[in-house]
């Protein structure tokens, strides 16, 4: 039976801020890269939709659900708020990207502020592999550069995750943990940072890679296509450079 993926965003199909970025719009974009996975069945729901697009049964038909917030925070309903926690706490997988850190969702499961002490549009970033185990980076190159970006800086205030993924850097020396996981109740948690709307990065199939595993393991899943990466012998190469290469 496929894994039942609810795509939530604050922004619709025509969201000005994504135009250049997503002509199709970012929920289709990120849509678009679960659904081509084999096991995803993926629908996508917009803040601006009745009920925020959670109401009637959407939320107890779905086993994993994505979260993309930024600007919008605010205007979400404590009722959704309430309800999407409840559901993780019963054991829904919540996948939460980039500033969403700071939504009341996040919020809600961790009981910190998710506050990022610093932003800059326009860095490139090079995402680092913490856990090569991990079921969330097998398959992701070591390391992830994204050429564009907007920077996030430590300290983030979370509570100390219970697996570090990956931690990215930037032009400017700043550091972040981009990629972290957590256990709630019955639920699984992961946070990833990359995506600013401004930039495509949800096109990249090393992110899309990153977001299907993350719905696997989300779900409870360690196989498939979330198993751990299998390691083959450094490069010499890399071995200088301080890499590896599974």
């Amino acid at each position: 039976m496929a894994i039942a993926v609810t795509v939530w965003t604050e922004c619709g199909p025509d969201d000005a801020a994504t135009a250049a970025a997503y002509p199709e719009g970012m929920p289709a974009a990120i849509a678009a890269g679960l659904a081509s996975r084999e096991g995803l069945d993926v629908r996508t729901a917009a803040m601006d939709e009745e009920d925020h697009g959670l109401g009637g049964t959407v939320l107890e038909e779905t086993d994993v659900l994505f979260w993309w917030g930024h600007r919008r925070h605010a205007e979400v309903r404590d009722g959704t708020v309430e309800r999407v926690r409840a559901r993780v706490l019963e054991g829904m997988g919540l996948v939460l990207l980039h500033s969403s850190a700071e939504s009341k969702v996040f919020r809600a499961l961790l009981g910190t502020s998710g506050r990022i002490s610093g932003w800059r549009h326009g860095d490139r970033e090079v995402v680092w592999t913490v856990d090569v185990t991990h079921p969330v980076a097998a398959g992701v190159p070591q390391p992830m550069v994204i050429p564009e970006q907007e920077m996030y800086a430590e300290p983030f205030d979370v509570p100390a995750p219970d697996e570090l993924v990956f931690l990215s850097t930037f032009e400017g020396g700043e550091v972040f943990r981009s990629g972290i996981a957590y256990r709630r109740g019955l639920g699984r948690i992961f946070y990833f940072s990359p995506g600013h709307e401004e930039y495509p990065v949800y096109r990249r199939p090393d992110v899309r890679t990153v977001l299907a595993n993350a719905a696997f393991w989300a779900a409870g899943l360690e196989t498939g296509a979330a198993a751990a990466p299998r390691a083959v012998p450094w490069t010499s190469e890399r071995r200088e450079r301080g890499w590896y290469e599974r």
